[in-house]
């Protein structure tokens, strides 16, 4: 790959990912904090990523793969979602920022998919070359957590001030950047033809759906939705939980998280090599309930070790499952259902499974609500720790273990 297309592809990562942690990590902070959002009413915010993650593939498959590039429609996207992100900005309460959430995540969650039919379609040897280029999605993550945190907006006295809601500004500008920048990028003309017809279950990848009839498939495939119920609880709770409890520059410390995902990014081909598929996934269900247990009985005093392990197990959490998930799908779809089976997968997680979980957080949370609309979150985190090691259970009885083969 040239220099110059693997630095502006590199950007692109850098400036797609830094925009996603731009805001939506401190977003249950802004929303308790600013707009006096209620623990149902965060959950409905938190869920737009999930109808985003249902629409995309409409967006993909119906303009992006049929009828423009894939940057111009990018830049189209980032440019609209400027726009939106500063309307998101100007908002001062629940009710006129949640038709500009929705709507954004309905532009941004596409743009996911795009950046890497942009990289891929420049790419020799994806296996090999992919990685280099999406790490710099995950650097620009953390980058964004430390700004946030060492310019202060995340601190309580700037959050009770309401500095948090510059985020929505600063990612307007990246938005408005990336947006203009992407018609820059090497061209990526459609795939399909516009007079090729194109059924619904084309999009959805529900031609995949006859994978379901493997019965391990099937119970992986129910456990990915299950599991991404306490997924939600972390997503939604995370950031206002550190915030509450007094615990410093809380996300600047949730950009741990991501480090750790490169770590265990690298080492997972070792651990799916040495102990197998059904172990490698167990071992990711099982941190999530060890988290959950940290963040219960952990402290921002002398216990704060106990919520900074939480956050860095994130990498085992996400790559452990999400990852060999991916893996695993891959080797059961063969080449005809491939893309179809990816695309079931997500639809299934961060559709239905986070759709589910956001509700169910928002509506255990209210729950456990005081009066001074300060949170019991030691009974809060109990829940998802509890369900997690149900769902890790689960699998461990009704999988039969099989051999997977790694190939990236």
């Amino acid at each position: 790959m040239k220099s110059k297309i693997f630095t502006q592809l590199s950007l692109m990562m850098f400036l797609e990912f830094f925009i996603w942690g731009g805001w939506f990590v401190t977003l249950g902070t802004y929303l308790a904090n600013n707009l006096q959002a209620t623990g149902a009413q965060s959950a409905m915010a938190f869920s737009t990523q999930s109808w985003g993650a249902i629409i995309a593939p409409f967006i993909i498959g119906l303009i992006a793969d049929r009828f423009i590039n894939a940057e111009k429609i990018l830049g189209i996207l980032h440019l609209i979602g400027a726009g939106l992100m500063y309307m998101m900005y100007t908002s001062t309460n629940f009710d006129g920022f949640y038709p500009y959430v929705l709507a954004y995540m309905i532009a941004y969650m596409p743009t996911l998919a795009l950046v890497n039919s942009i990289s891929f379609n420049q790419m020799t040897d994806p296996s090999k070359q992919f990685s280099y280029i999406r790490v710099f999605g995950t650097v620009g993550w953390i980058i964004a957590g430390l700004l946030i945190s060492f310019i202060g907006w995340d601190a309580q006295n700037a959050v009770e001030g309401g500095m948090l809601k510059n985020t929505f500004l600063m990612v307007a500008i990246a938005s408005a950047i990336l947006g203009i920048f992407s018609f820059t990028l090497p061209k990526t003309p459609p795939k399909v033809s516009k007079d090729e017809k194109i059924t619904i279950s084309d999009i959805l990848g529900l031609d995949a759906i006859s994978l379901l009839k493997n019965r391990n498939f099937l119970f992986f495939f129910l456990s990915s939705i299950l599991i991404c119920i306490p997924l939600a609880f972390y997503y939604q709770n995370a950031n206002p939980f550190l915030s509450e409890i007094g615990m410093g520059k809380p996300t600047a410390k949730m950009a741990i998280g991501q480090g750790s995902e490169v770590l265990f990014m690298l080492l997972l081909p070792v651990f799916f090599t040495k102990f197998g598929f059904k172990k490698t996934l167990m071992a990711g269900m099982l941190a999530w309930t060890v988290r959950y247990l940290l963040f219960a009985y952990g402290d921002a005093g002398e216990l704060s070790f106990m919520l900074l392990l939480g956050i860095a197990l994130h990498g085992i959490c996400y790559d452990f499952f999400f990852v060999s998930g991916q893996i695993y799908t891959d080797s059961k779809a063969g080449d005809k259902f491939k893309s179809a089976a990816q695309g079931l997968i997500t639809l299934a997680t961060y559709g239905v499974g986070m759709l589910i979980g956001f509700f169910v957080a928002g509506k255990i949370t209210d729950e456990l609500t005081r009066p001074d609309n300060t949170h019991l979150w030691e009974k809060i985190w109990m829940y998802p720790a509890i369900f997690a090691f149900a769902v890790m259970i689960l699998f461990a009885l009704f999988f039969k273990n099989e051999k997977v083969e790694y190939t990236s």
